[in-house]
């Protein structure tokens, strides 16, 4: 059990560190202030420039750019309303379908749809765009903490596989796009943002030498490090474990001046040939904090100029907050921008606030944005600068790559307003059941595993009874646990250990494609875990409930668990614990 550590957060500057800042600071207020005519702009722009696309003119919009008639004949659409769309794309046609602009390739979302990631058409100047958002979070970040330019970023950057539709066009996560472009590579350099990470390390996609190369470029560093990061909470935690592991062949690498030949990538080997020299001292001092066994305020103890954390610590983030607290001896986390594949929202304009208080600023010249209040019908959707503090919304899209009022299923909560532009906090994805990092699994999903992973108990005349499931953070790399409580008819053919390790694999089998290459390629997750637990268990759960005041009639139980009371029950009554023996199958290639 970690112990939480209190943060100290240091108190805002106030003083914009440079004119370029101040430009920056300036923007978001121009556009913070002026909220809804900024949201009118943009969704004119989208309507006018897109106006002889196939979707608009199949809604008879006929040029009109106006909102009422927007939205009295375009509808909010999921993502399985307008898949056949986006198949045609995929498939190389080539026609404006939702753009006048030619669609560049598709960002691959860590939503599923029929266990397949969901394809986001994108168009060559959203990168603009984000990249817009991205140039205003250090100004942000240096009202609030001074003397970042003195030094540099240890950031975990990891671009993935890339894959191509039928069509031939480019498909890969978005963040894979980004570090590939130009925009990443050849940025201009900038004293506030500098990593030490080098693009080739970053842009390797073999997961273990990108890291190994990252790390070792982190403690050679080490002296000019101000902040340590990754985009999620876990993959920050994962490069502590990754440390942990390898501390060692790091240490002989730093004190010889060699590369571990297990980096066989050459464009790492040669960047890494001329940033490695032999330095002993250094060696040594990586082999006295990694050889404790107490590996409390490491980051700190390595990284001892480090002011803050940058990483997403936000919904399924949040259970690994205790733990970031105990390995950076209470450094304060930053949550510093809202982004997705389908759009970048905004950024927080507190980013050292406690992680429960962030809140992030939607910036209207984005996307046009709209809101469906959490429960209602998709009739009654508001705008972005009538939007009520305390509700809690349901977002709605429109981009200028030809989304038209695309359900996200980002679930929100307006805690206040930067002027006239409502703040948001973010709460859950819609419908997520299990998450450990960029994976996403919903109550269909886990129940068609369960399924079929019970038709390998058939022939032991073996069924499962009742089943709920829990996203264990508390190891390195995370894994879903799933509690079972079995009938066995006959307990003379009673199925084996075997028998249930193998329906843990057949369960990672049936999970969706980022679930599984987040097993397979980027080891993010740990294998599955089966916890068999004692007959009548459920039963139990169920007088729980009811001794809390929950309803007889009404109880269903719960699939999924975090609930400490809850736990302590289930984990009392498990008889056995199971793993898959396996990697589940996962391969770059999209299914056709």
């Amino acid at each position: 059990m970690f112990m939480a550590v209190e943060s100290t957060l240091p108190t805002p500057v106030r003083t914009p560190a440079s004119e370029k800042d101040a430009k920056a600071l300036q923007f978001i207020e121009e556009m913070t202030k002026n909220v809804d005519s900024v949201q009118e702009r943009v969704l004119r722009e989208i309507l006018g420039r897109n106006a002889e696309t196939e979707y608009l003119k199949r809604f008879s919009l006929n040029g009109a750019t106006d909102r009422e008639t927007f939205k009295s004949r375009i509808p909010v659409v999921t993502y399985e309303d307008i898949q056949p769309e986006i198949q045609r794309i995929a498939n190389g046609d080539k026609s404006p379908i939702f753009s006048v602009h030619p669609i560049s390739e598709f960002l691959t979302s860590s939503g599923t749809s029929a266990g397949e990631r969901k394809l986001m058409p994108t168009i060559h100047e959203e990168l603009d765009r984000r990249q817009l958002l991205y140039s205003l979070l250090m100004p942000v970040m240096n009202l609030y903490v001074p003397g970042l330019d003195k030094g540099k970023g240890l950031y975990f950057l990891f671009v993935k596989a890339e894959t191509k539709t039928p069509g031939g066009l480019l498909a890969r996560p978005v963040l894979t796009s980004y570090y590939n472009s130009d925009h990443f590579k050849t940025r201009p350099y900038d004293p506030f943002n500098v990593y030490t990470s080098p693009n080739e390390a970053i842009l390797c996609v073999d997961s273990f030498q990108s890291m190994y190369a990252q790390m070792l470029c982190g403690l050679i560093m080490r002296d000019e490090v101000r902040r340590v990061g990754a985009v999620f909470a876990s993959g920050l935690l994962r490069a502590i474990h990754f440390l942990q592991n390898n501390w060692k062949q790091l240490a002989h690498d730093i004190a010889t001046g060699t590369l571990n030949p297990k980096i066989t990538d050459a464009p790492v080997r040669e960047c890494m040939r001329k940033i490695l020299k032999p330095n002993p001292e250094l060696a040594q001092l990586v082999t006295i904090e990694c050889y404790e066994e107490n590996w409390e305020c490491i980051i700190k103890r390595i990284w001892p100029r480090t002011k803050y954390l940058d990483v997403i610590v936000t919904g399924a983030m949040a259970p690994y907050i205790p733990t970031l607290e105990y390995y950076s001896g209470g450094l304060p986390m930053a949550c510093t921008m809202y982004a997705s594949s389908e759009c970048y929202f905004g950024l927080n304009l507190n980013p050292m606030c406690k992680p429960s208080e962030v809140t992030y600023t939607i910036m209207p010249n984005m996307a046009y944005f709209e809101f469906l209040p959490h429960g209602s019908s998709t009739s009654c959707l508001v705008d972005l600068a009538d939007v009520e503090v305390g509700k809690e919304y349901e977002l709605i899209l429109t981009t200028y790559a030809g989304l038209c009022r695309y359900r996200v299923g980002d679930i929100l909560r307006v805690t206040g307003f930067h002027n006239a532009a409502p703040q948001f906090r973010f709460i859950r994805r819609k419908n997520v059941l299990l998450s450990i990092e960029s994976d996403k699994t919903d109550e269909a999903e886990l129940q068609n595993a369960i399924e079929n992973a019970s038709l390998l108990l058939k022939e032991f005349n073996t069924s499962v009874v009742e089943y709920t499931s829990y996203a264990d953070t508390k190891q390195i790399p995370g894994h879903y646990v799933i509690y079972w409580e079995l009938l066995v008819k006959d307990s003379a053919i009673a199925p084996t250990d075997d028998v249930l390790n193998r329906c843990c694999l057949q369960m990672e089998e049936s999970l969706n494609s980022v679930y599984r290459q987040s097993r397979v390629a980027d080891n993010s997750i740990g294998p599955l875990e089966i916890r068999v637990v004692e007959n009548g268990t459920f039963e139990e759960l169920m007088d729980y409930a009811i001794s809390r005041g929950g309803s007889i009639n009404q109880y269903k139980v719960p699939r999924c668990v975090s609930f400490t009371p809850i736990m302590e029950l289930l984990n009392s009554r498990v008889v056995s614990k199971h793993f898959s023996p396996d990697l589940p199958h996962w391969t770059p290639e999209r299914r056709r």
